[in-house]
């Protein structure tokens, strides 16, 4: 039995890729500090025998009994609200993190998975739009979010000098925006925030003119590309996520069609000054060398989340 190592496995993603690994028969180690993951993600696990949750901080070495066979560094906080919350500790999941989790798969001959991200790429100019893996960025390197923007590129760098140097057995995905069961109701990110707003009937707080884009990749189709990645001979980076683009303001709208509270779309000014203007990924690579796209539509990922954060919603309301 294969077994995999999964840091971040209690998070958003790490839950979801962690059940994805035991459906395939793989024994499954997650590591976690709970810092922005919950144990809640994967407490349906309780009882599974292949499943072990270690709570450790991956920025520091710890130890993992017998053979290994990947390495997947998932961990790091991801949302807007933690790149001012916890700066420091979002730069250590990208550095140092990332070291001992490389330093883990040599120790065991495994292949390491690195969950990079789109973010790598800044606020990219029209002519890099859409964003395709040739594109080197455009990253304020001083600005708010560049505590994970720089800390991701930093994690590829150093990937990519292992594989180099050592003969690493890599992967490195370029995830896009992500979305849907089992994000934090308080992680800040524009799905999350718009669907509570809407749930509970507050205005809905659209940052500048709603004309920025962004593409949304449901959370489902994101774990299949990531499985084929790791079990593919790429070495990557790949892009995966969805290539169909919308403004803030057509999803504010959808959402609260959707929802049916009738919530104004309020505008605020933008928290990052460096907010990339449009999104979206080139996944031609992913199409050819994966043989992965997206199946599943935007409104029917936002019923399904619109569903879990309802029921989120009327959890934490009880006594």
């Amino acid at each position: 039995m294969s077994k995999v190592v999964v840091s971040g496995g209690s998070g958003f993603l790490g839950s979801h890729m962690c059940d994805r690994l035991l459906e395939e028969g793989f024994e499954v180690a997650a590591v976690d500090n709970f810092i922005s993951g919950r144990r809640e993600n994967v407490v349906h696990l309780d009882g599974e025998p292949r499943f072990v949750l270690i709570e450790h901080d991956v920025s520091e070495p710890f130890e993992v009994p017998g053979d290994v066979d990947y390495v997947m560094h998932l961990a790091s906080p991801a949302s807007p609200v933690d790149f001012t919350r916890i700066p420091f500790e979002t730069m250590r999941a990208g550095s140092y993190a990332t070291h001992v989790m490389i330093e883990l798969a040599r120790e065991k001959g495994a292949r390491f998975f690195l969950a990079s991200t789109s973010e790598v790429y800044g606020d990219p100019p029209p002519e890099h739009h859409p964003q395709t893996e040739d594109y080197w960025g455009n990253v304020n390197p001083i600005g708010l979010r560049s505590v994970y923007d720089e800390a991701k590129r930093y994690a590829e760098t150093a990937t990519m000098a292992y594989h180099r140097e050592y003969g690493l057995d890599i992967r490195i995905i370029r995830i896009f925006n992500t979305y849907g069961p089992r994000m934090r109701l308080d992680d800040g990110r524009v799905i999350t925030n718009f669907v509570c707003q809407a749930l509970r009937g507050e205005p809905i707080t659209l940052h500048g003119d709603g004309s920025q884009t962004r593409s949304f990749c449901y959370v489902s189709d994101l774990i299949e590309g990531m499985w084929r990645l790791l079990k593919s001979d790429e070495v990557g980076p790949v892009n995966v996520g969805n290539p169909t683009e919308c403004s803030m303001r057509e999803l504010a709208e959808t959402i609260v069609e959707m929802v049916g509270n009738g919530n104004p779309i309020v505008p605020v000014p933008q928290p990052f000054k460096d907010d990339p203007k449009q999104r979206k990924p080139d996944i031609s690579k992913a199409r050819q060398v994966l043989g992965w796209e997206p199946t599943v539509p935007l409104e029917e990922g936002l019923a399904r989340t619109i569903d879990y954060m309802r029921g989120e919603l009327e959890a934490h309301a009880s006594p």
